[in-house]
């Protein structure tokens, strides 16, 4: 193993582009702590010094940007609107014929939609960052420090200007973070905005786990840190674990040459849908909340019984009756994305088109009705497994009094696992066509 980090530093190359890779990373994590032109820079900080929390989608916001959102800093949207873009551009190829239509056409409709994504992540960074500015003027963006004054206070000019000049800020930020991330997929190693999300997730992993260090005692400490591990194991063990379906060709005669008459079979992953079903379930559930703030009754008023309903069952995580609804929310929208970014006649048609099929299966529609059949049945592990996953930093929270960003947990270890095993299997590739012999044996 040393051996092998040794030639990854002999290699000329290799060495150059994972220099440049984490250039761009720390230039990312120094732009997360400089502040947005007319922030009061300490009162923010006399604020995260009062153990200050966000709740629901905010806490998400916060967990993909590294911490930037709580600094309102020039970064403070992180890479949240390019995933939130992906996400809705990805969705509407179902909706919107041209869509699909320019994702068959192969690279120079891919590159289309990418500049579509472009931008709709501009579009969304504006959105955000006026949210986000808007939050900080009222006070909400600390809710558990509501006591302390100058979490008031964390904007010191309210003129229009003013405003417009940090929501440019913030969204020319967000620009910049999607720029970085194309650089590093370009000249570096790996992908660039799933390393920049791995950076940020992986940069509140000690303030967390030092959290708990301090409120539980070195023995919870130690504890979590083994639990951590093991949790770990299980997530590398599930998101490698996949369905292999046996495919054969024909073999056909062009010419005088022979084709086709080799043998494959077609992945299906445990874990197809990814992370995007936390993030759904996570973002649906901060509707009711959001809702039931903009219908908060006047001083000395008591709320209205839908809106206390909500408030006692919908916005805290150790409520067993938003761990039930989450869980849910998780398994169904793991089907549903699975339904859409795999479609099994399409499979089948292709399959069919250049001679392949199952052995035992007729080509056309019963081999589509046979891959839907084991996608169904693959999916159903997969969307428990993800909800179980889901469900760690909610425990953590009503146990050990983690906040719902525990690290071994929910979308933080998915996207950390999923983007480092990545990561290191393009090493390793590399390392292969340079040396016969990669970073893993």
């Amino acid at each position: 193993m040393f051996r092998a980090v040794a030639r990854i530093f002999r290699t000329p190359d290799l060495r150059r582009k994972i220099g440049f890779t984490l250039g761009i990373v720390a230039l990312f994590r120094l732009g997360s702590f400089i502040p947005a032109p007319f922030v009061d820079f300490g009162n923010v900080q006399l604020c995260l010094a009062g153990n200050a929390g966000t709740d629901g989608l905010y806490d998400l916001v916060n967990l993909f940007s590294g911490g930037a959102l709580l600094q309102l800093s020039i970064f403070a949207l992180g890479i949240m609107p390019y995933i939130t873009a992906s996400i809705i551009v990805q969705l509407l190829r179902v909706v919107i014929p041209h869509f699909d239509t320019l994702y068959k056409e192969g690279q120079t409709g891919q590159a289309k939609l990418t500049q579509y994504t472009r931008y709709l992540t501009i579009a969304l960074g504006i959105l955000q960052s006026t949210t986000l500015i808007t939050v900080a003027r009222s006070g909400a963006l600390f809710p558990s420090n509501s006591g302390i004054s100058e979490c008031n206070d964390l904007i010191t000019n309210d003129a229009w200007y003013a405003i417009m000049l940090m929501v440019i800020t913030m969204t020319a930020g967000t620009g910049l973070i999607m720029w970085m991330g194309e650089l590093i997929t370009e000249r570096g190693i790996g992908n660039g905005m799933s390393l920049l999300i791995f950076t940020s997730i992986a940069a509140t992993f000690p303030s967390a786990l030092w959290n708990i260090q301090q409120s539980k005692g070195w023995e919870v400490f130690l504890l979590t840190i083994v639990v951590g591990i093991v949790i770990m194991a299980a997530v590398v063990f599930v998101e490698q674990s996949q369905r292999r379906i046996p495919v054969q060709y024909a073999k056909r005669m062009v010419g005088r040459r022979t084709y086709g008459g080799n043998n494959t079979y077609i992945p299906i992953k445990v874990n197809m849908a990814g992370v995007v079903p936390v993030i759904f379930a996570s973002s649906l559930l901060y509707l009711p909340a959001l809702i039931a703030q903009f219908n908060q009754p006047a001083t000395g008023q008591a709320p209205a019984e839908w809106v206390a309903w909500i408030q006692n069952n919908l916005t805290s995580g150790d409520n067993p009756l938003y761990m039930a609804v989450y869980f849910l929310l998780i398994i169904g929208f793991t089907y549903f994305y699975v339904a859409i970014t795999f479609n099994p006649e399409e499979v089948a048609d292709n399959m069919k088109k250049y001679g392949g099929f199952i052995p035992g299966i007729r080509a056309g529609r019963p081999t589509a009705e046979y891959l839907d059949y084991v996608l169904t049945r693959v999916t159903l592990p997969g969307s428990l497994y993800l909800g179980l996953i889901a469900l760690i930093p909610l425990i953590a929270l009503a146990t050990v009094g983690a906040n719902q960003n525990f690290p071994f947990g929910g979308a933080s270890i998915l996207i950390i696992v999923g983007v480092g095993l990545e990561t290191v299997k393009q090493i390793d590739s590399q390392l292969q066509q340079r040396h016969y012999e990669g970073l893993l044996r």
